[in-house]
């Protein structure tokens, strides 16, 4: 059988590359407006980070988004993706690799 292709992209925190489903994707749409997309099919431009905490964390400190989008991000989302990646990873451990 042969083995398929695993899609890679790059965390904007860490500049590592990972696949893409270890990874979450936030976008930006037309409008300005900076939301995490769980589905990955959203409009806008997109960015990933990992489904890790501290990698999250490290966003919001060093707000990431802001630069990455070039608009000034609300600490609200920062919190958010935070909750999110937390909620994510928590899933991953509990389910396994599929979840």
């Amino acid at each position: 059988m042969k083995k398929r292709k695993v899609p890679l992209r790059k965390d904007i925190v860490t500049g590592e590359m990972h696949p893409k489903k270890d990874l979450v994707r936030v976008v930006k749409n037309k409008q300005d407006e900076v939301a995490v997309d769980p589905t990955g099919k959203m409009p806008g431009r997109g960015a990933y980070i990992a489904l890790d905490v501290e990698v999250a964390q490290r966003a919001k400190k060093e707000k990431t988004f802001d630069k990455a989008f070039s608009i000034k991000v609300d600490a609200d989302f920062y919190d958010e993706l935070v909750a999110y990646v937390d909620h994510q990873q928590a899933r991953k451990e509990l389910f396994g690799h599929d979840a």
